[in-house]
């Protein structure tokens, strides 16, 4: 008997409409990367450059993420990646900001 397959979209990582979704993809993956390295850079004092530029830079790419994106898996990943990458990016500016101690 011949029957209808659907796409196994439940191992599927992000696309769970069964579409490749490359540049969304790429944008989760940025957002989560900066979101980590500025979440991590935060928590010490001397990093803040680091911290607050990626932060900023992840908040960015993960709003344009948010903007264009097609799956509910994409999304939770871009707010995970918004979360660790604000968090970074405030406690950078609080321990010195964008261009603390290398301007003025």
């Amino acid at each position: 008997m011949a029957q209808a397959m659907r796409p196994n979209t439940a191992t599927s990582l992000f696309a769970t409409d069964g579409k490749p979704h490359p540049l969304q993809d790429t944008l989760v993956g940025v957002t989560l990367v900066l979101g980590a390295i500025a979440f991590v850079t935060a928590m010490f004092h001397n990093l803040h450059l680091i911290s607050s530029w990626t932060g900023l830079v992840g908040i960015v790419t993960g709003a344009y993420g948010q903007f264009i994106s097609v799956t509910t898996r994409e999304r939770f990943g871009l707010i995970l990646g918004l979360g660790a990458s604000a968090v970074g990016f405030f406690l950078g500016m609080a321990h010195g900001g964008l261009f603390g101690g290398v301007v003025g």
